[in-house]
């Protein structure tokens, strides 16, 4: 069961590079977006440029990331099939659905940005970002305690954790709206 090991090591550096990219893509939409607002010649300077950061992240180690920590997943489910009889993992599955809606809806969100289509404020894009966030909470306490029941708990943290965060932007909204 050597190979075990490599492929879960593996598996963990692509989830982390995925999430990295989730996390720095949503803040770069946040900088196309408030660049959009600027005047010219500093807008179009400032949008050329998140265009190209955006487009390298995305598809040079986000999605690549993705696909690969899917891939490493799969294998280790093909290694130890029991897990997939465990209700944490059916709980934890759940989560990763929704990491892949959640980068799909980024998808969708980094193509609208690409063709100056800005739908979505600043604010919403600071909040947004928390929803990789809460994921990654919810999987790492799931896959650490491997346990169902215990995952309500670690749910209701979550709720509470997102509860805070809503409160910290408010208050940092307020802070540069003071500025």
């Amino acid at each position: 069961m050597e190979i075990y090991n490599y492929i879960k090591s593996l598996h963990l550096i692509f989830v982390i590079t995925w999430f990295a990219g989730l996390f720095y893509i949503v803040r770069l939409f946040v900088y196309q977006i408030e660049a959009n607002e600027k005047t010219s010649p500093e807008k179009e300077i400032l949008l050329n440029q998140y265009k190209i950061m955006t487009y390298r992240l995305w598809y040079i180690i986000t999605w690549p990331s993705a696909v690969l920590a899917t891939v490493f997943a799969v294998w280790l489910l093909f290694l130890m099939p029991a897990w997939l009889q465990m209700p944490w993992m059916h709980v934890k599955l759940g989560f990763v659905l929704a990491l892949f809606l959640y980068h799909l809806k980024c998808h969708q969100i980094y193509k609208q940005l690409q063709n100056d289509k800005f739908n979505y404020s600043s604010n919403f894009m600071r909040l947004w970002n928390e929803g990789a966030t809460i994921i990654l909470f919810a999987v790492v306490f799931l896959v650490i305690l491997k346990n169902a029941f215990n995952w309500i708990y670690g749910v209701i943290g979550i709720f509470l954790f997102s509860i805070l965060i809503m409160l910290g932007f408010k208050f940092y909204k307020r802070i540069r709206e003071r500025k």
